[in-house]
């Protein structure tokens, strides 16, 4: 084992680790899907300082990019939505989401297709509202999700987007493991995945978890292909460009007593800790 792994095993110990629905998962607390629906609100909370759920999806035909095992779809039907379709890329979400939707009543409304949000090969106007919660962070193309998003609204539908961005202490989306917060600012990503590894070995789903979260490039090197590394800046100039207008953007910091840093150029990427957008498409 290299000298960084070790530091970095040592340093993980003093930190104790988030609330993962992985974890809770394995312990047989509860399924992710439950947990996505439980937290439900959550997933919104940053846009209700502007519009309410009922404005958001009352009678709305809905759209989740990324609805991983669609508990936070459900939860949006349940605040009245006409249909909601969930897009997730890993098809073995699909069962837990229609198990979840079955229990909760909700199974006429809800869909869940295995699909990424850049193609979905559905109608063009096909939804109201499109929800993108913290899946910005994930797509391989950003850019060409958004032009997917706009084409798949109807005129006047919205487009809610937030994500933490990627310098965010977590933004390396490795806490299911990894407890040290901005780890990813000290280490290298060839000590990450070495740790990140060695800590999943001993677990149920330890494989699953490093085969979605580790890829090979064409020179066989291996990267977090989970997480596209997307920052504040970019993002910006994602949303400049994107074929919608943008209604709502605000950034949220990490704590109220660090709205100032949260604010300062340097320290922005560090100290925000959810991005918050809102488009509309216009015709």
């Amino acid at each position: 084992m290299r000298a960084a792994e070790r530091l970095l095993l040592g340093l993980d110990k003093l930190f104790k680790a988030p609330v993962h629905p992985f974890n809770l998962q394995n312990d047989g607390e509860k399924s992710y899907a439950q947990w996505q629906y439980e937290k439900g609100r959550d997933t919104v909370r940053f846009f209700l300082e502007r519009y309410s759920e009922e404005e958001m999806f009352r009678g709305k035909r809905v759209c989740d990019v990324g609805c991983g095992a669609g508990g936070k779809s459900l939860y949006y039907a349940s605040r009245g939505a006409a249909h909601v379709t969930g897009l997730d890329v890993l098809e073995s979400y699909g069962p837990q989401a229609e198990a979840l939707a079955e229990r909760l009543g909700l199974g006429d409304r809800f869909t869940f297709l295995c699909r990424d949000g850049l193609h979905t090969g559905l109608p063009e106007g096909s939804f109201d509202t499109i929800v993108m919660n913290d899946a910005m962070e994930h797509v391989a193309d950003p850019a060409g999700v958004l032009r997917e998003c706009a084409r798949l609204l109807r005129p006047g539908g919205r487009l809610f987007v937030n994500f933490p961005p990627y310098y965010h202490p977590y933004g390396a989306h490795l806490s299911d493991r990894i407890a040290m917060p901005w780890v990813h600012l000290f280490f290298s990503e060839r000590t990450l995945i070495a740790v990140y590894k060695r800590l999943c070995r001993s677990l149920p789903d330890g494989q699953e978890r490093i085969d979605f979260r580790i890829s090979r490039d064409g020179g066989g090197r291996e990267y977090f292909s989970y997480v596209n590394k997307m920052t504040l800046r970019r993002f910006r100039a994602l949303r400049d460009a994107a074929p919608l207008k943008q209604e709502y953007y605000r950034e949220v910091p990490l704590r109220p007593f660090l709205a100032l840093p949260a604010r300062c150029p340097g320290l922005r990427e560090m100290f925000v800790k959810m991005a918050v957008c809102v488009f509309r498409r216009e015709n």
